[in-house]
């Protein structure tokens, strides 16, 4: 357990898309004041994600791909944030080797397949579940992890399996995968704030 309960542990969100994860977790921090988000930040200006944040007093930044990728913008951003931890909630691009570097063991993505099975790049969201029901996968689900210099790469937190049955579409499966990150990727969350994994 966290020798410091006390302590408020502060993290920041990577989103691209609507943003229903995120929305899950910021709803599930709401009543809990030692872990804080302190950011969403999103590299799509419009994103739906931006305006949930807003909605709930969080500060919600986007960013284009030079600033995160060409120059030190968006790295120096974080550095001011200064995250225990890093969730990475439909983030699709490929997080640059100096913010990995910086922040080694403190990002965290979701997967929504059994990693190390459909994971790389451009293995995402719909073509995830489309190739699970094309190859009669008996199952699929969740894999949260750690974040390195490569897609779907790093090692694995914990993973969440439901079954897929032969009538399953990947409209079906997608349901069902959904249902299993909202659920599970908060409680991790929390629990790798609080120490529960033990050393990274």
């Amino acid at each position: 357990m966290d020798s410091k309960p006390n302590i408020t542990r502060n993290l920041i969100i990577f989103a691209s898309g609507e943003g229903s994860n995120t929305e899950k977790i910021i709803d599930y921090f709401t009543d809990k004041p030692e872990i804080k988000i302190s950011a969403v930040l999103s590299n799509k200006y419009n994103s739906p994600v931006l305006e949930k944040a807003h909605k709930r007093n969080i500060k919600a930044i986007s960013f284009d791909r030079d600033s995160f990728f060409y120059s030190n913008e968006v790295f120096h951003l974080m550095k001011d944030l200064n995250p225990d931890l890093i969730v990475l909630a439909g983030f699709l691009w490929l997080m640059p080797e100096r913010i990995v570097q910086h922040f080694s063991g403190k990002i965290i993505n979701l997967h929504p397949a059994l990693l190390p099975k459909h994971g790389g790049k451009g293995m995402y969201g719909n073509r995830v579940h489309k190739a699970v029901i094309a190859n009669e996968e008996p199952e699929s689900g969740i894999t949260i992890h750690y974040v390195n210099e490569n897609f779907d790469e790093g090692r694995v937190v914990e993973q969440f399996k439901t079954k897929v049955n032969a009538e399953d579409t990947h409209e079906g499966l997608a349901e069902k995968i959904k249902a299993l990150e909202h659920k599970h990727y908060p409680e991790v969350i929390e629990k790798i704030l609080k120490g529960g994994y033990g050393k990274k």
